[in-house]
């Protein structure tokens, strides 16, 4: 119950913590069976949470030990049948006799046709690349195969968890499950673990279909850049619309990820003159009002040109007004506190930061609910305690939803007006986009080459 309770909180935290959410490949999940699910681990506790959330099995998760300390936070750990993990940096004992135990229990579990759901990079973490895995989920899964009194079909999910901008309220989330790897069994040596040979060449297997699933930069400068570009290119796609899907923008960015890579080391000076060009385009962007490059489209200033929709739209926000600033007014200190709190406690970490701005968030929330409804029980009675639970949350999300549509119909009004003054730049902003597509279509079809030149001289 309490399991089930702690679910629907996270659910609700991450729905309205981010805007999009996607989900792909639940299908690739076997319905039955031991499965060991094995996560990149860019953001704290949060991507736990969207394993257990999304997940089409019920996960058990293997968890450091000090968060089974903590107050609260060891209540919701224990309640989704967590298996502690012991760390050197954590533990005053043997943590080696405890981890086998832990590596025990985990095995167990598999062999009884559970769920356990790992990060193998060992901790979280703020750097643009998947770190070296550690041997765990290699051991566990070769002990449970291995120590099976039968034929043990277990199967490893490999999951990639892709933020748009973590640290960012409204952002948006993609989870990527990948295509299970059969573990094999393996004779144990004579200390009855898995010879090291299996456990490395498993953990590479796991890796590499790690790797596949995420963005691996050599550097956040490199990241950057590739996220500015994507975005040009998106925007330059004619048939591209703000509803394009998570996995499509990830694939992009892995792309031009390896690409870039490629041509820093055989074309620099080529490289540097298109980062330029991106940002003297970007610039004159800014200069214009337009911040994102979908705004300098012709299907969008086609649409906030037509004057019944544009009325309609101003009609819709009038009618949502009233229950919108009620609802900012009420939230907006919680809000400003939550992000106050979440960055004084995570201080340079932006690995912690969104568990912190959540954590916050679901404390200081209900706080504001509660407290609205002590002073409405004291002018109505329960009807205002009543009143108070039922609409504050509401309100809450129509304030949010109409600051966010309203920033959206400010910016297509600002392009249509851009539009109807600069006629000439507007189609020179254009141009010089459609070109900087093209040249990343290039540099991208020159990369595929040299890589399948590559395969086929091996």
């Amino acid at each position: 119950m309490l399991r089930r309770a702690v679910k629907v909180v996270l659910l609700f935290a991450l729905r309205v913590f981010f805007r999009r959410i996607e989900v792909v490949g639940r299908g690739r999940v076997p319905r039955a069976g031991a499965c060991l699910f094995v996560l990149n681990h860019p953001n704290a506790l949060v991507d736990p949470a969207f394993l257990l959330c999304f997940a089409p099995r019920r996960v058990s998760f293997l968890a450091k030990s000090p968060l089974f300390r903590m107050p609260v936070v060891g209540l919701f750990v224990r309640a989704l049948d967590s298996i502690p993990v012991y760390r050197k940096q954590d533990e005053t004992g043997d943590t080696a006799a405890l981890n086998r135990k832990t590596f025990e229990r985990a095995a167990d579990l598999l062999r009884r046709g559970g769920t356990i759901a790992l990060c193998p990079e060992g901790v979280s973490h703020n750097e643009p690349y998947l770190l070296p895995l550690k041997s765990g989920a290699a051991r566990i899964a070769l002990g449970a195969v291995s120590a099976a009194a039968g034929a043990l079909d277990l199967k490893i999910i490999p999951a990639g968890l892709y933020y748009t901008a973590k640290t960012v309220f409204r952002s948006g989330a993609l989870l990527y499950f990948g295509e299970p790897i059969a573990v094999e069994a393996a004779e144990p040596g004579p200390d009855g673990e898995p010879p090291r040979e299996a456990v490395r060449a498993l953990s590479e297997r796991v890796a590499e279909a790690m790797r596949s699933l995420t963005l691996n930069a050599d550097r956040h400068e490199a990241l950057a850049i590739v996220a500015r570009a994507e975005r040009i290119f998106s925007a330059a796609d004619e048939g591209e619309e703000e509803g394009d899907s998570l996995e499509r923008e990830l694939r992009r960015r892995r792309i031009f990820v390896e690409a870039y890579a490629y041509h820093r080391r055989h074309s620099p000076a080529r490289v540097e003159q298109l980062e330029r060009r991106v940002w003297a385009y970007e610039e004159e962007l800014r200069q214009a009002g337009l911040e994102d490059p979908r705004q300098l489209s012709p299907s969008t200033v086609a649409d906030y040109a037509r004057v019944r929709k544009l009325l309609a739209r101003v009609l819709v926000f009038l009618l949502l007004l009233p229950a919108a600033l009620a609802g900012a007014a009420l939230h907006y200190p919680a809000y400003k506190l939550a992000g106050v709190l979440a960055t004084r406690f995570a201080r340079q970490y932006d690995d912690v930061l969104s568990t912190f701005k959540i954590a916050a968030a679901l404390l200081l929330f209900p706080l504001t609910w509660g407290a609205l409804g002590f002073v409405l029980y004291g002018f109505v009675g329960w009807w205002g305690v009543l009143g108070a639970v039922a609409l504050a949350p509401p309100a809450g999300y129509v304030a949010l939803r109409t600051r966010e549509e309203f920033g959206r119909f400010a910016a297509g009004t600002r392009a249509a007006l851009f539009f109807v003054r600069e006629r000439s730049f507007f189609r020179q902003l254009l141009e010089e986009r459609r070109r900087i597509r093209r040249e990343l279509l290039d540099l991208g079809d020159e990369y595929e080459r040299a890589v399948a030149s590559g395969r086929a001289r091996g």
